[in-house]
């Protein structure tokens, strides 16, 4: 008589996480680059004169989109997101570079992605104008448990390949997106405005968005760490309609 397996122990999130692991990021950098035409070497002097002068020439510079002043620093976050997400971001090339885990050099954890309750399961209407509503408990009860069930399945196809000796990368090929990863993700100012203004919904915005709840989460803790780092770049973002410069 052969022992039954016992079965996946599976571990099921609905949320997303952000950590900022370092920055070289500032308002003054906005600010030294963009006085360097007309301060010189001297630019770096002019940054603590006037905040309130600084705070016009940066609210100028998003206005008028001049761009390039908003490069001139660095943010690295490290982010644990279902693959789905992944696929959406690195879909934003310009001012970004990644690192994701690989499932050809470690043995990829069951943990795994399932909508929390407040998650809005219908769509309506039709592609490029459509909205999220509401579902019905039951459609909540059977979307986990579905999610569940099939992540399950999959991860216990994935072991008992690893057992045969079959290689990561080949085994891995079973696993679902909705796999939680993990990946380094360094961005400037300007290359995370343009995402922001893509991948998250906000009342200021003058060009509608219509992002996958998902990354828009992890938009939004994006936007935290960075409206702590540069708060005078970032209220000027928001007052001049949330475009990237």
């Amino acid at each position: 008589m052969t022992d039954t397996p016992e079965p996946t122990k599976a571990h099921f999130r609905s949320d997303v996480t952000v950590d900022l692991v370092k920055s070289a990021a500032s308002d003054s950098d906005v600010l030294f680059a963009a006085r360097v035409s007309t301060a010189g070497e001297q630019s770096l002097e002019e940054v603590t004169k006037d905040p309130e002068r600084s705070k016009g020439l940066i609210n100028y510079l998003m206005r008028d989109r001049h761009g390039s002043p908003f490069e001139h620093n660095s943010m690295t976050f490290f982010i644990s997101a279902p693959i789905f997400v992944f696929r959406e971001f690195m879909r934003h090339r310009v001012g970004w570079s990644y690192n994701e885990e690989s499932g050809r050099y470690r043995e990829l954890e069951p943990v795994f992605y399932v909508p929390g309750e407040t998650r809005k399961l219908i769509q309506q209407g039709r592609p490029g104008k459509y909205e999220f509503v509401e579902g019905t408990p039951e459609q909540h009860e059977l979307t986990s448990r579905v999610m569940e069930d099939s992540y399950r399945q999959a991860y216990d196809a994935y072991q008992e390949m690893l057992a045969a000796g079959v290689a990561r990368e080949v085994a891995r090929a079973v696993l679902p997106v909705g796999l939680f990863s993990t990946m380094y993700a360094t961005c400037n100012a300007r290359s995370l405005m343009h995402f922001l203004g893509l991948r998250t919904q906000h009342e200021l915005a003058k060009v509608p968005s219509f992002p996958q709840r998902e990354i828009e989460m992890v938009g939004e803790q994006m936007e935290q760490h960075w409206q702590q780092l540069m708060p005078l770049t970032h209220a000027a973002f928001n007052k001049n309609g949330r475009v990237a410069p």
